[in-house]
């Protein structure tokens, strides 16, 4: 039997959000692996599945949860044994699938991801989509010298591709729009922020070359002007569309100064790619920095907390232990 937060939609469009005991692993879903699941975590998806998102609550009844991090119960898949501690991002749950904010999952042996050496499960967690989906991103960029940008700077992406940065000795500007914010980006390793107004009123598709390289989480307007600042060659990630999924821009930055972007998908990305970022998270992350910028609610405040992310109310990570 599982204890799990449920989200329902009725056929009229109305959404319930209940936490409940006594789920049977049928209810659960398909899967040869069992996960006695520790932490969870909240994402921006998570608060869209939460509030009962179509674009991302695609089945009803659903738990909600796109990480989940834990210990596996039962394996009849032959890459995990009992009692090995596993990770898993993305694949769909918490939007397709059952997810993490539930003490019990059952999925794919092929999606999990084996707990780093000397990452904690809570660590694990804290890092998480967001984190996972900063460490492909600074894959991406390779070894781009000269200023780098981070858009979204104070979530939870941007927090911890500033930190990564920043211990691989890289000089990052993180845009914000809250002033107050300053001085905690600059303690993740920022050298200088910017307000994003700078970036969001629509502008020419070449503009003064100034990054490097980008990781951007924002979309829209603020993606364009990223790109059309980004200097000979550079490399512009995108992960997110908060700010809007359209691209205004032209092909200009691409034909004429080899611009890259590259899109970072950490939903479907494949194992080796998964276990590269996770390596370079557990080598070169700050984890005592990541533990200053980790709040941890229990499974009943995940509600709440869905609620604020979708505000623009949480800071940092916010992980959720399951089974308090």
């Amino acid at each position: 039997m599982a204890r799990a937060l449920q989200v329902t939609r009725s056929d009229d469009g109305a959404v319930s959000v209940a936490l409940r005991d006594g789920l049977t692993d049928a209810e659960l879903g398909e899967g040869d692996v069992t996960v006695d699941v520790e932490w969870s975590g909240i994402n921006y998806k998570d608060g869209l599945a939460l509030a009962g998102n179509p674009g991302v609550m695609r089945t009803s009844p659903l738990i909600p949860g796109i990480d989940l991090v834990g210990t596996v119960a039962s394996s009849n898949s032959a890459r995990w044994a009992v009692g090995d501690a596993v990770i898993l991002n993305g694949w769909g749950i918490g939007e397709t699938r059952n997810g993490g904010l539930a003490d019990r999952a059952i999925v794919d042996g092929e999606w999990l991801v084996a707990l780093p050496d000397g990452i904690s499960a809570r660590r694990a967690a804290a890092i998480g989509t967001a984190g996972f989906t900063a460490a492909l991103s600074v894959l991406a960029l390779g070894n781009t010298d000269g200023e780098i940008l981070v858009t979204g700077a104070s979530g939870g992406v941007g927090s911890i591709a500033i930190a990564l940065l920043a211990a691989l000795g890289r000089t990052v500007v993180a845009s914000t729009g809250s002033p107050e914010h300053r001085d905690y980006l600059l303690g993740l390793g920022a050298s200088d922020t910017i307000d994003r107004a700078e970036l969001e009123e629509p502008g020419r598709p070449l503009q003064k070359q100034r990054w490097h390289g980008v990781v951007d989480s924002v979309g829209g307007v603020t993606l364009a002007n990223a790109i059309a600042q980004t200097t000979y060659g550079g490399i512009v990630t995108a992960c997110g569309l908060v700010g809007g999924s359209d691209l205004p821009t032209t092909v200009m930055p691409f034909i004429l100064r080899g611009v890259t972007l590259a899109g970072i998908n950490s939903v479907e990305c494949p194992r080796p790619t998964r276990e590269a970022a996770w390596a370079l998270l557990a080598r070169d992350l700050d984890l005592d920095l990541l533990d200053s910028l980790t709040a941890s609610i229990p499974l009943a405040g995940a509600i709440e907390a869905g609620a604020a992310i979708l505000r623009g109310e949480l800071r940092g990570r916010t992980v959720v232990n399951v089974r308090e």
